[in-house]
């Protein structure tokens, strides 16, 4: 009997794991050492403090050669200088592992819900505001897992479909997250590797936070609506076996317990803490792990959680959250080589070269763009700003472009994308969790993720023009 050759020698393509990608770039940028001429600007101090590149300074230097020692080195350095980063996120997982065991969140969320179920469509809006809020200040995204299986069986309840309860969750997470206010592992690393004040041009952000969270909940009001209307227009209309396994009894709220309530209430003074020592007191990762870990423990031993099971639920959180902790400092060891070889001055006057054909106006477009291109490959974000932002910012100062607008680039540029890419953990797990096929959330997400762009496309014109800085 013959055999069925017809697909055989096909392979589907499978993106590699992100370590394989970091350690194929940090070679790449190690062979760029050996090829690319060394050069430098010269710099002056800027109207921030901050050393900026003077334009037109460029010159090659003597050609600095750099060893297979220093090629393997550069991980452990890009690790211990990333390291305040690298704990400060792994407290974060810790710390929310904890809060997920106490079941502070599910309640939270829930009673958010269930107080607003009877205001129809408004509900949408009621629940993305805060769900942005949150992200926005804290930049975990990560949250999205816990409020979609809370937020679709109320979402199914109302008349809707499981679309709609994930895309409250994906769409305000996501619009937090691009636009962050002072996210510590977006805009905060971003701004201290171009040498901006922590969080500064707050003000800005929150317009375009607000303006694109608004389309947001306009666009999925409207499909909310259409489908509630006519539940046959649902792209996933007929997944009535699926739905029924989210069906849940809702009648009932969930009752906070005493100690669940003094809890919540130590969590709220911590969260208020921790937004004013970020604005007031320019809080980095530091002081947040800090932070981080006290909430994670008094929330733990208030609710009754023994010693062991606290320690436990530390640790679970670090394993779930230790992928992106240590892409920070693998993604650094890149800027480690392409600082040592002296040739990020050489890169940068490249690319001012090739800006010079287009306006500086929209020289933080082309930003944006790469940035969302670069997100394919580098789905860590923080990972991203180590590699990316030393060159970028080096970019900005040549081309005109202020260091605050080239900060939000990358924040729009990286942000939107992780509502698509599906090369985002937890974008992908969202929709495993929702059971939504990824060409269906495609085509329900595009027609928002094309205005998003153009939006933020004309955001940061409207940045540079102004000279946001």
């Amino acid at each position: 009997m013959g055999k069925d050759t017809g697909n055989m020698g096909k392979k589907k393509f499978v993106l590699p794991h992100i370590y394989v990608i970091l350690v194929i770039m940090i070679i790449v940028a190690y062979l760029a050492t050996l090829i690319v001429p060394s050069g430098k600007f010269q710099t002056e101090e800027g109207p921030t403090g901050a050393e900026v590149l003077v334009p037109g300074t460029f010159e090659i230097i003597d050609k600095t050669y750099l060893g297979i020692s220093e090629l393997v080195f550069s991980i452990p350095e890009g690790l211990i200088q990333a390291s305040e980063i690298f704990f400060g996120i792994l407290m974060i997982g810790g710390m929310f592992a904890v809060l997920e065991k106490t079941g502070i969140i599910e309640l939270g969320i829930s009673k958010l819900a269930h107080s607003f179920a009877n205001r129809g469509v408004l509900i949408i809006p009621f629940l993305m505001i805060p769900m942005a809020l949150i992200t926005a200040f804290t930049g975990a995204v990560e949250l999205v897992l816990v409020y979609v299986p809370v937020v679709i069986p109320l979402m199914l309840k109302l008349g809707y479909d499981r679309i709609t309860g994930t895309a409250i969750a994906l769409i305000s997470t996501i619009a937090g997250y691009a636009l962050a206010l002072t996210a510590p592992a977006t805009v905060g690393i971003a701004q201290q590797l171009v040498e901006l004040e922590l969080y500064s041009g707050i003000g800005f952000r929150i317009i375009s936070l607000a303006i694109v969270l608004t389309i947001g909940i306009v666009f999925l009001m409207r499909y909310a609506i259409k489908v509630k209307n006519d539940p046959t227009k649902s792209l996933i209309y007929g997944d009535h076996k699926v739905d029924a396994e989210f069906e849940q009894d809702i009648t009932n709220v969930p009752k906070a317990n005493k100690r669940q309530i003094i809890a919540s209430l130590v969590i709220l003074f911590g969260v208020l803490l921790m937004i004013y020592g970020l604005i007031s007191w320019g809080w980095y990762f530091k002081e947040l792990a800090g932070l981080y870990a006290a909430m994670g423990i008094l929330s733990g031993l208030i609710v009754g959680l023994k010693l062991d099971e606290i320690a436990v639920a530390f640790n679970d959180g670090f394993k779930n959250i230790l992928l992106g902790a240590a892409v920070v400092g693998l993604a650094r060891a890149v800027s480690v080589i392409l600082t040592d070889g002296q040739i990020i001055d050489t890169i940068v006057n490249g690319l001012g070269v090739i800006t010079q054909i287009v306006p500086h106006s929209i020289t933080p477009t082309i930003m944006m763009a790469v940035q969302g291109l670069l997100n394919f490959v580098i789905p860590s974000s923080s990972g991203q700003a180590m590699i990316s932002m030393p060159i970028m910012g080096g970019l900005a100062d040549i081309t005109g472009v202020t260091r605050q607008v080239s900060v939000l680039a990358f924040q729009i540029g990286d942000g939107f994308s992780h509502i698509f890419y599906p090369t985002s953990g937890y974008f992908m797990a969202t929709l495993a969790l929702s059971k939504i096929p990824y060409t269906k959330w495609l085509k329900f997400i595009l027609p928002l993720m094309i205005t998003w762009y153009l939006v933020g496309a004309v955001l940061l014109i409207i940045a540079q023009l102004m000279n946001w800085n």
